[in-house]
Formats: C-alpha cells, structure tokens, sequence
C-alpha cells in the first residue's frame, strides 16, 4: 500500500497543532497581560467625633498629611478651661497631707493615753476610735485625688475631640467644610492614601490558581514616562464572578517617591507556569450569579 505525503504547506500546521497538544497536557510557562486600573491603597472620609464650630482648617486640597497630624480645629474654650480647672483639682493633695498629719498626732495621743493607767477605758476607746476615723479620712482624700485624676484625664479626652487628626498618611482629595461652618455628622474631609497604591486587575476563571498571594507581576501604566514597576499580588478572590467567567485580583505598588499619580489605567503583566506543584494550587473555585 503507498501513502501518500501531504503537501509541504501542511507540515507546518501540523507542527503547531502538535504543539499545542504537547503543551496542553505537559503545562506550559509563559507571559499574559490583562488590562488594570492604578488605584489609591485606601480612601477616607474624615468626620468629627464631636459637633461644633469650626475654628481652623489647616490643609487644602492636594495637600500632604501625615498620620496623626490636626487637620481641623472645632471651638474649644470651654473644653480648655474644663481642663485646666481639671488639671489643677488633680494636683491639690493637700487634704491627704492634712490626715496625715492628723493620723499621726492620733496615733501619738494613743500611745501616751495607753500608756497610762489612771485614764478610764473609755478615754483610750476614744484615742483608738480617733486612729480609725483619721484613717477613714485619709482614704477618703486619697480616693478624692484619685477620682480628680481621672477626671483630669476625661476632660483632656474631650478637648482631644475638638482636634480632627488624619488616620493615614497620604494627600487630601477633597475639602468640605470652611473656618466658621458648623458641623456635625458630616464628612469633612476626603484623604487617599497613595504609598503604597493598589492595582486591581480582571482576569478569566481559565487561569484560577496560577496566580497567588505573594507573586510579582509587573505594572505598565498607560503613560510611557512612569515606566515600568514591580507589584506583589495581596489578595485574589475565591470567587469567580459567573456571568462575566472571570475574579479579581489585588497587587500593592510601592510608591515611596509618590511619583505615580493614581488612577491610571495600566497593563499588568503576570508569569504563569502550569506546571506548578499541585499542592500549592488553590482548591476548586466557587462560581456564583450576580445579583443571587
């Protein structure tokens, strides 16, 4: 029987096919890009633990802040002035010097009297009843600074309130509020935190648990001059979205420089192996509808 050999013009089809197949069922390493967007690492609305007036605003839009900077003054002169009388009720211990001092005559008085034998019983219950109540007193005053300590503690808590301070490190978004405006529930300022940003990508379920907390990946932002940079994937979803067939995936990007603006789009470029160790794949995905 004589086979016949097919043209040349099909050998090289063949051999694709061929190869496809091979890497099908032996794995396959190599480069995907999927499209990403540059986020903030996280957003806050700054709202006041208290009501009243404002007094001072001290950032503006655009403006740097670090972590527990003021950003905004309320009214405080009430407040102030429970504090100081506060702090100064906390320091008077002259009461408790005072039955002390009274503490140690009765005891003196005590030993003389009971030392002698023509005082009647009665005399030396009285000088050892006086020892008891000096020292009742003397407690007495020692809880009284003590309480007077805490209440110290309690008003400079409340003219702590009257100072908004900044949660994160970061740039200001958005400014609400002006000296003069009263405020109360409402937000007063809008913070993003930009070192480090976060990169949150969209990738197809096909390629669920090739990619990992841990691994790197790199980021091309849509703008050429920001080059390119280097991201560790922290968090991917367990998942997959049904409709759409595909899971998130969240990267943090250092930006200690602050050079990359947020917001870009950006292409974010993952090195799948297949062939890696079963025992580190993730278990099967859950896949769920959107709106159930």
């Amino acid at each position: 029987m004589i086979m016949s050999i097919p043209p040349k013009r099909f050998f090289f089809p063949l051999i694709i096919m061929v190869l496809i197949l091979v890497s099908i069922s032996h794995g396959w390493a190599g480069t995907v890009e999927y499209d990403g967007l540059i986020k903030p690492y996280e957003v806050v609305e700054v709202g006041s633990p208290a009501e009243g007036i404002v007094a001072k605003v001290a950032v503006d839009r655009s403006s740097p802040v670090k972590q527990g900077q003021i950003l905004v003054e309320l009214e405080s002169s009430v407040e102030r002035a429970t504090f100081k009388k506060a702090s100064v009720m906390a320091t008077l211990d002259e009461e408790i010097k005072l039955q002390k001092t009274q503490l140690e005559f009765a005891q003196r008085v005590h030993d003389r009297i009971r030392a002698l034998t023509a005082i009647s019983a009665h005399d030396k219950d009285q000088a050892a009843t006086e020892i008891i109540r000096t020292r009742y007193r003397l407690g007495k005053a020692e809880k009284n600074l003590k309480l007077a300590e805490l209440e110290q503690k309690r008003a400079q808590a409340v003219l702590a309130l009257r100072e908004i301070k900044s949660p994160i490190s970061g740039v200001v978004i958005e400014r609400y509020v002006s000296r003069g405006e009263y405020v109360n529930t409402q937000p007063l300022l809008r913070l993003a935190q930009i070192d480090p940003l976060k990169v949150e990508v969209i990738v197809p379920a096909r390629i669920f648990g090739k990619i990992r907390p841990g691994m790197t990946a790199t980021i091309v932002p849509e703008f050429p001059q920001y080059g390119e940079h280097r991201a560790t994937v922290t968090i991917v979803d367990k998942v997959i979205d049904s409709p759409s067939n595909t899971y998130g995936v969240r990267l943090e990007l250092p930006n200690t420089e602050q050079q990359m603006p947020s917001g870009l789009r950006c292409l974010v470029r993952f090195e799948i192996d297949d062939k890696a160790d079963e025992a580190e794949k993730m278990t099967a995905p859950v896949a769920i509808e959107s709106g159930q």
